[in-house]
């Protein structure tokens, strides 16, 4: 007979090798926090945490033409917000101006659109409930050529800029 403690012992070992094995092959994009439209694809999508009370949101994430061909992102849409637009932000003289970018976001092949703090970046308007850090916010992703795609943007904590290892898989 096998003594009970035996078998916890076997269990919380398989746990800790399950746990250490990582996600299964099927959801290792979406583990690393990279997904795929086409030829276009879609690095580490992310946030920040926002104040109580607060309405837009932002969002940040690379975007890679892998193609031989040009594709344009032209919508991205969200249940937690009213819209998403692309904006441009620039600091010129001192002043510190953003504007929507219209008509989509272009996308040459072989190239990147790096969607960054402190330049072209992601504005979530009527956010429904500010997002607060560790969430998860989906965004769903339309381009021209590539078709749509859902993605999910880690939330950061409230001023991060992105640079650790909370956006690497």
């Amino acid at each position: 007979m096998v003594h009970p403690t035996s078998i916890f012992r076997r269990l919380a070992l398989l746990s800790v090798a399950a746990a250490l094995a990582g996600p299964s092959l099927g959801s290792s994009l979406a583990s690393a926090h990279e997904y795929k439209a086409g030829s276009i694809e879609i690095d580490h999508p992310w946030s920040r945490a926002m104040p109580p009370g607060a309405k837009t949101g932002v969002g940040y994430l690379v975007l890679k033409n892998e193609g031989k061909g040009a594709d344009r992102l032209t919508s991205i849409t969200s249940p937690v917000a009213t819209a998403v637009e692309v904006h441009d932000m620039s600091i010129t003289d001192g002043v510190m101006t953003m504007r929507k970018v219209d008509g989509g976001l272009a996308l040459p092949p072989g190239e990147e659109a790096k969607l960054a703090p402190g330049g072209l970046h992601l504005m979530l308007v009527g956010v429904k409930e500010p997002f607060r850090e560790g969430q998860m916010i989906p965004l769903e992703l339309s381009f021209e050529k590539a078709g749509t795609v859902e993605v999910q943007m880690k939330v950061d904590a409230m001023g991060a800029k992105g640079e650790h290892a909370a956006h690497t898989p």
